[in-house]
């Protein structure tokens, strides 16, 4: 499939202001911001996600951007090779790379595929599940090349059926619609059955949320497993039963399931029951803040208690009550783990870095009037790769405390 028309070559030019950090940008840094390019009359003028060549302050080359003058990110480097041609061919190479380090980690097609910036395609997130992906494309130049990047996925990985969830924040930020479709094959006629961590889990890749399933806290399952073995388990913020369900695949003697999603937790217990656990399952509909107090209040102890919530600190803005919110979900879980038992605590927030992630929730623990000891420091999956120069994608933390 070729890009559409007005994205073949020769691209435009656009140009870095002189007070841009354009050595910053040669070394690896990906993001160029409204301030720091030439706004002339052309640049502001060009379709969001259109392909330019850029130049520092001195006309000298530096690569393939791709602009969005409606964006704070104006511009995101896609290769520094000012001659590269951006087609189906490119995304090919592109996929092949991120797909020949995801064959090397995991022996079934289940993972995350493509991590935006860190795999080289800004913005563009792709989940397989078998036979089946989840592409978001988060950034415009993504949303306007979508046939291409189809058709080079289908190509490289062999999947029958892509799913092009367009939602989220990041696609408002790009002043991109919501949208949630087929872009190839038939739909599934139901859940996704996913392994991982001897677990099943089931993924609503049409109606749930982002592409149904969460595969970054995969290493942060297991290390909880394996300290659930014989034990009881609570799951808070627990979706379709990430840490529930390792736990009960590791041979935790019971799992308990919290969340405000009754389509997410009817997919836990779907898991358990394929899992063949299903009397060692139960689960709880409701704010999650509510139920810990009411668990509280019922005398229940567990061995392991881990919490999972969305995102408090989506933006730099929204810190401070993020933490305060961090801090109150630790203060009301650890008087549910039993003395010596284990506390997990996770965020997904870019925004609260793992120092003041840690901070807010030994606050929370102390202000429970208990103590513990960090055991585990964990992050996302090797299949969810850090760009060292993006802080951003370095999103998720997980700390385990033994109370």
């Amino acid at each position: 499939m070729t890009v559409p028309h007005f994205f073949e070559p020769p691209y435009p030019v656009v140009r870095l202001s002189p007070k841009a950090e354009a050595r910053a940008i040669r070394h690896g840094f990906p993001w160029i911001y409204a301030g720091e390019m030439v706004m002339d009359r052309r640049t502001s003028s060009l379709l969001p996600g259109a392909l330019a060549v850029l130049e520092d302050s001195e006309r000298r080359p530096m690569g393939i951007v791709t602009v969005n003058p409606q964006s704070k990110i104006v511009a995101r480097m896609l290769d520094q090779d000012p001659a590269a041609v951006i087609d189906e061919d490119w995304l090919a190479r592109r996929l092949n790379r991120a797909l020949a380090h995801r064959e090397a980690l995991y022996d079934q097609p289940f993972y995350r595929l493509v991590h935006a910036e860190a795999d080289g395609l800004p913005g563009v997130v792709i989940d397989r599940m078998g036979d089946l992906a989840v592409v978001q494309p988060n950034a415009a130049w993504s949303e306007a090349l979508i046939g291409p990047l189809v058709s080079a996925l289908a190509r490289v990985t062999g999947v029958t059926r892509v799913v092009k969830n367009g939602s989220g924040r990041a696609r408002s930020l790009e002043g991109l619609p919501e949208e949630i479709v087929m872009a190839l094959g038939a739909p599934p006629e139901g859940p996704i059955p996913v392994p991982m961590n001897g677990a099943t889990y089931f993924a609503d890749v049409l109606g749930g949320q982002k592409t149904g399933l969460f595969y970054d806290q995969r290493p942060n399952h297991a290390f909880a497993a394996r300290l659930a073995r014989g034990g009881r388990v609570l799951d808070v913020f627990s979706h379709v039963g990430g840490f529930g369900l390792a736990a009960l695949a590791g041979g935790a003697e019971f799992a308990l399931c919290v969340d405000a999603s009754d389509a997410a937790l009817t997919l836990a217990r779907t898991g358990a029951e394929a899992m063949g656990v299903g009397e060692r399952f139960d689960r709880r509909k409701g704010d999650a803040f509510e139920e810990m107090e009411r668990l509280a209040a019922e005398g229940q102890r567990f061995d392991v208690v881990v919490c999972d919530p969305p995102a408090f600190a989506p933006s730099k803005n929204a810190l401070d009550a993020g933490l305060r919110a961090y801090e109150r979900v630790a203060r009301l879980a650890a008087p549910l783990v039993r003395d010596g038992g284990y506390l997990g605590l996770c965020s997904c927030s870019h925004a609260a870095d793992l120092a003041k992630f840690r901070a807010a929730s030994a606050r929370g623990i102390g202000r429970a009037g208990r103590r513990g000891q960090i055991i585990w420091t964990g992050f996302a999956g090797p299949d969810h790769p850090t760009l060292p120069h993006l802080a951003e994608s370095g999103y998720l933390k997980t700390l385990f405390f033994r109370l």
